[in-house]
């Protein structure tokens, strides 16, 4: 018979991984599956906020991101026409962090520092090339099916974790609905070595424009200078192919920084996918809780997704370790969906849905009074600072923490 474990986590992206890794250091027999034979290379996350690198210090983590991440403590606001809008100074959040600054780390440099620190832990199993299939689940426990080089075995636990991806295999597995909907626009990442850093844009700035907004992200890559990351929307008129095609993000740069299309800009990397709103309208279904991309998707536009993932791992785990060793009612797992599905709703969907409007906005009226705004803002020590207590997340965790 299959030995139980107390936690089956699947997935092995980052959320799956510190799930893992934050029960096992509390002594939870922890086991991973994950599909692919090894970590994979996501070039969209990569921007980690102050209480992200908080909750993650306590396990070692932060200072391993750290030491190969970027600190980023100003970005911008701009307008393809206008220019500088308004350039914020994290520092501001001296009194409110330890952490007053962005960091841009690749997500799959992450990886690699959360699976090192698993390894060392006993009570934690990882299986690669293991593909969920199935579960079923009783009031005492889960069996799992899963399948290894076309063999399939069922592997027991008490509870579940599906850290599996916005496609996820365990939320329709136990027919959670994952409620939203598909932006019409594909997102392309193109990643070139060109600085922008001499014609004034900060490491992280977000080009407003009616047509074509743009975010601009420096990462630090394999060391300086690093590469300089583009997210832009592409319309439907445009078939994956052309998107790749590195004329066309080329023609993209040569529109944003206003240079004839002689100059060529070296591309590195691109990529396109669809973007999605969508959040599973349950966190639990008895045994069995979703964390990260597999309970909401958003737009990448504040940074937010791989930080909510993270915020749903480390507020889940603490309270699935005091169930599972401290014997506490699993109603406390209920808490958990409590406060995170309530701040994705109220605060990661709806900001990061206005952020998209505010850059994509065409009404020349609304636009000027939005520059106007956060003009305004940006002139004011406090109301930067209440500004920027909403963007670095500090306070959804407050938020959060509030609710009971």
């Amino acid at each position: 018979m299959s030995k139980m474990h107390d936690v089956i986590v699947v997935g092995a992206g980052p959320v799956g991984l510190l799930c893992a890794l934050d029960l096992a250091r509390r002594g939870v027999r922890v086991c991973v599956l994950e599909l692919e034979p090894s970590t994979t290379i996501d070039l969209r996350a990569g921007t980690f906020h102050p209480p992200t690198l908080e909750m993650l210090a306590p396990l070692g983590v932060t200072d391993a991101m750290l030491e190969i991440g970027m600190k980023v403590p100003i970005w911008q606001s701009r307008d393809l026409e206008e220019g500088l809008i308004a350039e914020w100074d994290m520092s501001i959040l001296k009194d409110d962090t330890p952490y007053p600054f962005r960091l841009h780390l690749e997500q799959h440099r992450l990886t690699p520092i959360l699976l090192e620190m698993l390894s060392k832990h006993d009570n934690a199993e990882l299986l690669f090339s293991h593909e969920f299939l199935s579960l079923t689940q009783n009031a005492d426990h889960v069996s799992v099916l899963a399948k290894h080089q076309d063999q399939e075995s069922h592997l027991l636990a008490h509870w579940v974790i599906g850290a599996d991806g916005g496609k996820s295999a365990v939320r329709k597995s136990v027919g959670i609905e994952f409620d939203g909907y598909t932006w019409p626009e594909r997102y392309s990442v193109v990643s070139t070595t060109h600085d922008f850093s001499h014609l004034g844009y900060a490491d992280n700035a977000y080009v407003s424009d009616p047509d074509q907004w743009v975010a601009f992200f420096r990462m630090p890559d394999k060391g300086p200078p690093g590469l300089w990351r583009m997210t832009i929307p592409v319309g439907q008129s445009y078939t994956d192919e052309e998107i790749l095609d590195p004329k066309y993000a080329n023609s993209v740069f040569q529109r944003v920084l206003k240079t004839p299309p002689e100059v060529q800009y070296p591309i590195v990397h691109q990529s396109v996918y669809r973007v999605h709103q969508r959040v599973a309208n349950q966190f639990r279904r008895e045994r069995v809780l979703l964390a990260g991309d597999s309970a909401h998707v958003n737009n990448p536009l504040g940074g937010f997704g791989l930080n909510s993932g993270i915020h749903d791992a480390m507020n889940l785990t603490e309270k699935l370790s005091r169930v599972v060793l401290g014997g506490e009612s699993s109603a406390l797992l209920d808490l958990y969906e409590r406060q995170r599905k309530t701040v994705n709703m109220e605060y990661v969907q709806e900001i990061s849905i206005k952020n998209k409007h505010n850059l994509e906005e065409a009404d020349p009226q609304v636009r000027h009074e939005r520059f106007a705004q956060l003009r305004k803002i940006n002139a004011s020590e406090a109301l930067s600072r209440e500004y920027l207590l909403v963007s670095s997340m500090i306070n959804s965790i407050k938020k959060a923490n509030s609710i009971s």
